[in-house]
């Protein structure tokens, strides 16, 4: 009797089972379904989003602003290229107006040739900008460079260049281009920081302070334009594998002229343009784009700034060590 009941028991238990893994199946696929319509869903609201959208780029000759020039061509967005090097923006002109078989519709870029860091030369490009177009959708802001240096030895004229090209500039840009998103009550305001912007390392002061400087001047923005709808994304991605340490200035405004390691490890710019591109199309407000242990060192800094600052000054022993021998 008692092995009859024993086997009852187990008997309904696996009916149990049975009954609860064919009713999680349906679920599961069901959830599938939900996740992947979605996806899709996302997927054609930022095609919408980016096709047909008036795009500025500046520092669109090299590196990720180059590669970000490509990305959003590619989606049917019309480019309107910013750069100091004139045969530079022509030469990938060329190339992005080369005929090739597209899903969309793609326009032929424009060129607009100017320097970020004079401040006289942005009014003017400003309404060249606006003469291609009639408007701007998107503004990238992408234009910057680094510096590499001790404290000690920099100039201020020094610190003041890289403030007007990483800081300056893009405001000065953004402020020029406002007027018209506001009075349309459209825009998409995007500035590419850097991790730096969040954490501090040694011998980036002057580029670390401009980073830090365009974060909270575009987290200002972002609130303060909420109510005219326009959009503000801040975009800090980590170390990428461009020519930015290469064309680095030092102390003294030299070109600094060294690949550091860091850099050659970094992210292909091709990878971390497809995920800007992500970014804007789907409206994001921060982004950071690092590994790990970049995302650690932010958290660290705010939870224990204590033990983060250790770790700096040991950095700095180390960096100048190897300096020095």
């Amino acid at each position: 009797m008692v092995s009859l009941n024993v086997r009852r028991s187990l008997l309904k238990r696996r009916i149990m089972d049975l009954i609860t893994s064919m009713a999680i199946l349906p679920l599961l696929f069901g959830c599938v379904g939900v996740f992947s319509l979605f996806k899709l869903l996302q997927q054609m609201r930022m095609k919408a989003y980016l096709q047909d959208a008036v795009v500025v780029i500046t520092g669109a000759t090299s590196g990720l602003g180059k590669e970000c020039a490509k990305v959003f061509h590619a989606t049917g967005a019309k480019l309107v290229l910013c750069g100091r090097n004139r045969e530079a923006l022509e030469e990938l002109t060329r190339d992005l107006a080369t005929p090739r078989a597209t899903k969309v519709q793609t326009y032929k870029p424009y060129m607009v040739t100017f320097d970020l860091a004079d401040p006289d030369s942005v009014v003017g490009a400003t309404a060249q900008i606006l003469q291609c177009f009639g408007y701007v959708d998107i503004l990238v802001n992408n234009a910057g460079i680094s510096y590499r240096g001790t404290i000690t030895d920099t100039t201020m004229d020094v610190d003041k260049r890289v403030m007007e090209t990483n800081y300056f500039g893009p405001v000065a840009l953004t402020k020029a281009l406002l007027p018209s998103m506001i009075e349309r009550r459209q825009g998409h305001i995007v500035v590419i920081s850097s991790i730096q912007g969040k954490i501090s390392i040694p011998f980036r002061s002057a580029y670390a302070a401009s980073k830090h400087a365009t974060q909270a001047f575009f987290d200002c923005l972002r609130a303060e334009m909420e109510e005219h709808e326009i959009e503000v994304t801040v975009i800090s991605p980590g170390y990428i594998h461009t020519n930015l340490s290469l064309n680095a200035i030092t102390a003294d405004g030299s070109r600094y002229g060294v690949m550091d390691e860091t850099t050659v490890q970094g992210r292909s710019p091709t990878e971390v343009a497809q995920d800007v591109l992500t970014a804007v199309g789907k409206k994001k407000k921060d982004v950071i784009l690092a590994d790990l242990l970049p995302y650690l060192a932010i958290y660290l800094r705010t939870l224990a700034p204590g033990l983060f600052f250790s770790l700096m000054a040991a950095r700095a022993r180390k960096e100048r060590k190897s300096k020095d021998s």
